[in-house]
């Protein structure tokens, strides 16, 4: 039984008044404010957020053909290596207008090797269409998208695509958004058939049945009373839908209280609050690839996701003082605008991807960056579609476009007005877990190699590359095999660079248990010129997952300024190195305690040599130890075969975390370490005869045994 003491009536308030704000729009822009819509698809890889996306443009008359990911001629999947493999390797964004209003999309990967694409697409959009398959349900990249959201507190739709399939079922997929992901999911849809005898939907709000025609690929609607059949079916499913709501909704539970059937305006309006308050995720259905059930999803886009409007001021802060400054969607407010990212147009060259807060951003405006401390001259603004430009005059608050021609801007940074700047919160990327080495073929290749490499990881934050001061090799550190395997084929494609790969390698990690300290004292003749440099320094532990942290806590006269950029690079250089195994150490903190100069023999090069060298005495002494990235692995498997399996994680050093019963099938969610998961999908074949299945993502990093520190020591 409903009452009103499970309403949550405080965060509703300030969604009524704010929906009751003033209009901030400027008279040229192409839809008002509240008639913008900026959504993201985002899944596991195969759930079908291409093929949605490619409906989606064509039943919004964005394109007069469907494309399909299959044959490689999907909009949305542009790149040539996109259309070589059937994946989303990038996200990519478009525009299109749905019942007058404008949708911006952002169609992202679902292969954990890109995640980082799914990351600053969540970061600057206002509302998200998590897809889930009929058949796999909540798959492992589902389970991460959905918390990256979560982070960023991005109201949600739930779609359960493939409904055709042998296998659906739709009531288990709601379930396990429940269980699995702990969203409070209703449906506000039931599929009418199953698998082979999928013909629509049953429409809970207005109860009424939706098919498609399928001459018109699925275009035209038949909308009829729903079947006699499936009417006891609906209407508890719809007194459910109500229920949820009205616990979510002091509207709808007042209405309610009056009359159990309550209006289907006044039960939208009641759904549209609860998930502007992420209290409600409603739960739709279809099969994209066989053109049924995108329409309803549209509709559900525009009436239960957020306008601009909608959304809380995004928060900064003064580059100066660091004092809060918020700022709300408003055409007329300064200029507040995120770069989220970089990307190689082989027509305009260096593209930016903003997403513009406040303010307008106009052709021939000069913006200031307040990490460069730079200003720059905007001379092309174009809205995007897939790979192709549309230049445009303007940009307003609440949109997403693209910027030619920046110089010194990357991802992460803000563009603001100078007389009002603001630093907006940046992005955090995960770690690399693999590298190789890189050299060119020719002496003529390695200075393109070299510009190249540059380039890509400034477009891909986790593309990282530095160069071994041992061996003088070129590395290139990247999320996974096929991360790394893009990169190089991107290199050939893109850059005509040919290149020599090595085996790519696990990208281990060192740090520090305790905490320690040294000093060191550079004092040497060098071609009969005396260098000197004293540095004292401590180091100590962090959290897992915080990275490093470097503290000057020394006066001007133990160390003076003009030699602080250079003890900072030998600490950085001490970083990179390690002790160990010659990997990068992370999540310590380094605290400068102390050091001396002399005026006539101090150098940059003794204060360099004096902080790596007692920075290397520092963590010898901290408890070195290996980190190894741990992998979360989930593995589909047969039952009969499911004890091989199990044996050959053990001798994998793996954890099981979880094992539940699909049918006639075993799902298993393991720990594994990375360096003891190469070539594994020849061996789940082997195990499963072919019938087992596997996908991993990057879990944590652990301390390493002392066995595989030490091979790697005398390796």
């Amino acid at each position: 039984m409903v009452t009103r003491k499970m309403v949550v009536t405080l965060e509703q308030k300030k969604q009524d008044s704010g929906s009751r704000r003033r209009e901030r729009s400027a008279p040229d822009r192409p839809r008002p404010l509240d008639r913008v819509r900026n959504i993201g698809i985002v899944a596991h890889i195969d759930a079908g957020k291409t093929t949605i996306t490619e409906r989606i443009l064509f039943y919004a008359k964005r394109v007069h053909k469907m494309g399909e990911v299959h044959d490689g001629t999907a909009v949305m999947d542009w790149m040539d290596q996109e259309k070589e493999r059937g994946i989303t390797i990038t996200s990519a964004a478009t525009t299109c207008t749905w019942r007058d209003m404008q949708v911006n999309i952002i169609d992202t990967p679902g292969h954990v090797d890109f995640t980082v694409e799914v990351e600053r697409a969540l970061r600057v959009l206002d509302g998200v269409v998590g897809v889930f398959c009929a058949v796999g349900g909540v798959q492992p990249q589902s389970e991460t998208v959905w918390r990256q959201a979560q982070r960023y507190r991005v109201p949600r739709l739930a779609f359960v695509n493939k409904m055709d399939r042998m296998g659906a079922n739709f009531a288990g997929v709601v379930e396990a958004l429940r269980e699995r992901l702990g969203a409070n999911a209703v449906p506000v849809q039931l599929p009418w058939g199953c698998e082979d005898g999928f013909r629509g939907v049953l429409d809970l709000v207005a109860m009424r049945a939706v098919s498609y025609r399928e001459e018109t690929l699925g275009a035209e609607l038949t909308v009829s009373d729903i079947p006699r059949e499936l009417a006891g079916a609906a209407e508890a499913a719809r007194a459910a839908l109500v229920e949820k709501t009205a616990e979510q909704d002091e509207g709808v539970l007042e209405a309610f209280l009056e009359n159990a059937d309550v209006a289907p305006d006044t039960l939208r309006a009641g759904l549209r609050r609860a998930v502007l308050g992420n209290r409600l995720v409603p739960v739709l259905c279809g099969s994209a690839l066989r053109n049924k059930g995108v329409q309803p999803l549209l509709d559900a886009v525009a009436e239960y996701l957020p306008s601009p409007l909608d959304i809380a001021a995004v928060e900064g802060r003064h580059p100066k003082s660091g004092e809060p400054v918020h700022r709300e969607a408003d055409d007329g407010g300064p200029l507040t605008a995120l770069v989220f990212k970089l990307a190689r147009d082989a027509y305009v060259g260096k593209l930016a991807f903003v997403r513009i807060y406040s303010g307008a951003l106009k052709r021939g405006l000069r913006v200031y960056n307040p990490r460069t401390r730079t200003r720059e001259r905007i001379t092309r603004i174009v809205r995007l579609h897939s790979d192709s430009r549309e230049e445009v005059d303007a940009l307003y608050s609440g949109e997403i476009g693209g910027l030619v021609g920046l110089k010194a801007s990357t991802t992460g940074d803000t563009l603001c007005a100078e007389n009002a700047p603001v630093v907006l919160e940046g992005m955090r990327f995960p770690e690399p877990v693999m590298f190789m080495a890189i050299e060119p073929r020719t002496r003529a290749d390695r200075d393109k190699l070299d510009a190249a490499l540059e380039e890509l990881a400034g477009e891909d934050p986790t593309c990282r590359v530095r160069t071994d001061e041992e061996t003088g090799q070129t590395i290139l550190s990247g999320m996974g095999e096929l991360h790394l395997e893009i990169v190089v084929d991107r290199l050939m494609r893109e850059f005509n660079v040919k290149a020599k790969t090595g085996t790519p390698m696990v990208a281990y990690h060192e740090t520090v248990t305790a905490a320690a300290e040294a000093e060191h004292i550079f004092d040497r003749e060098s071609g009969g010129t005396r260098q000197y440099a004293r540095v004292a320094l401590e180091v100590s532990p962090l959290e897992r997952g915080s990275g490093v942290r470097i503290e000057e806590a020394v006066s001007d006269r133990d160390v003076p300024r003009a030699f602080r950029a250079a003890l900072r690079s030998g600490i950085e250089d001490g970083i990179a190195t390690g002790v160990l195994a010659r990997y990068p150490l992370t999540d310590l903190e380094v605290r400068v305690t102390g050091g001396a100069a002399d005026p006539e023999a101090s150098t940059d090069t003794a204060f360099r040599s004096a902080a790596v060298l007692a920075f290397r005495e520092a963590v010898a002494g901290a408890g070195p130890v290996l980190l190894e990235p741990i992998m979360r692995l989930d593995i589909i498997s047969p039952s009969e075969q499911m004890g091989d399996v199990l044996g050959d994680l053990n001798g994998r050093r793996g954890k099981i975390r979880e094992m539940v019963a699909r049918g006639t099938l075993q799902a298993v969610q393991a720990e594994v370490p990375l360096a003891e998961l190469f070539g594994y999908s020849t061996v789940i074949r082997s195990l499963t005869r072919g019938r087992g299945s596997y996908t991993m993502e990057p879990a944590h990093f652990a301390i390493a045994p002392p066995a595989v520190r030490d091979a790697l020591r005398n390796g």
